[in-house]
């Protein structure tokens, strides 16, 4: 396979260059900038972030585009399978720490505890004074999830230990999930008292998170987002959590990262994280596998590992 062409066109984990380097001849550039015979050579790519239709175009030759993260919005995927081309993802490797990580900014989000390690930090507590009662609690909270697919499910089962009630909304109702359906996402915002989004990026999810939702959702509604930023219209959630429309958010994501809108760094009862949940070394290492694990498959016995559903070819 040493004379097989992969285009990595931008930054990638260092893990996914190394081990592309042991089977492949690696191509960092831009697809624009090769010429016709460079472009000729690319079979395989490599990507962390946007393949569009144009880059697919420019590979005549192009056979497999391996995308690092469970998000593929930006590899135009239904454009490469009309000319054959797999595009490939990384899911279920960080399925574990993304749901840890949600559970992590909910806990974080209802008691307050960055706020109260800061006070502390500063020198806050004194005899005689100490950090302010939290306003929240997780206990008999009823707990939305907006999304329940293979992450939303392990938020789930890893909320169950809480003994809070759980309820979803999805497209689809799933027969076989234990919890409170709901068909539409108003109907689980006015049942519940936080809310859970991890959902994808497409183009019936954004900004469904709104004002009407937020304020479904009520005064003592917390929401969290480890999905898409996309999902939600940060000028209404800024809005709702000045107003007391909403009591708090905790967020992973927001909509044009790594742009964050002061009106929400600026608010006490917000919760921010820089897009971390999957940001460990071992999970991050896992994802590099599997980038390039779905390569070596396919060149070497044309069986991709993790293919998205618009792709031609099957697991």
């Amino acid at each position: 396979m040493s004379r097989i062409a992969v285009l990595v066109p931008g930054k990638i984990h260092e893990r996914v260059l190394t081990r592309l380097r042991e089977s492949f001849d690696v191509i960092q550039t831009d697809p624009v900038a090769l010429d016709a015979q460079a472009a000729g050579r690319i079979r395989g790519v490599a990507v962390s972030g946007t393949f569009n239709a144009a880059a697919i175009d420019s590979l005549p030759n192009v056979e497999l585009i391996a995308s690092f993260g469970v998000g593929y919005d930006g590899v135009n995927a239904k454009h490469a399978a009309t000319k054959g081309v797999i595009v490939t993802n990384t899911p279920d490797v960080l399925n574990d720490e993304v749901a840890d990580t949600a559970i992590g900014l909910l806990l974080n989000t209802i008691r307050e505890l960055p706020r109260a390690e800061n006070w502390l930090r500063a020198g806050n507590w004194k005899p005689g004074q100490n950090y302010p009662l939290s306003r929240f609690s997780l206990k008999g909270r009823h707990v939305g999830i907006y999304g329940l697919g293979r992450i939303g499910q392990e938020i789930a089962r890893r909320l169950e230990p809480f003994k809070v009630k759980i309820s979803y909304h999805t497209r689809t109702r799933h027969a076989d999930a234990p919890y409170g359906y709901y068909p539409s996402l108003k109907d689980l915002a006015e049942a519940v008292d936080t809310l859970i989004s991890i959902v994808p990026k497409t183009p019936q999810t954004h900004r469904t998170i709104n004002a009407e939702i937020l304020s479904a959702l009520g005064p003592d509604g917390v929401f969290i987002n480890v999905g898409r930023g996309w999902t939600v219209d940060e000028d209404a959630l800024a809005a709702a959590l000045k107003s007391g429309t909403i009591g708090a958010a905790g967020l992973d994501v927001f909509y044009d990262e790594p742009d964050v809108p002061a009106s929400l760094l600026d608010l006490p009862n917000a919760v921010l994280l820089p897009h971390l949940a999957s940001g460990s070394v071992p999970t991050r290492n896992a994802m590099a596998d599997l980038v390039v694990d779905n390569l070596i498959g396919w060149f070497q016995n044309g069986k991709p590992l993790t293919p998205v559903p618009e792709t031609p070819v099957k697991a």
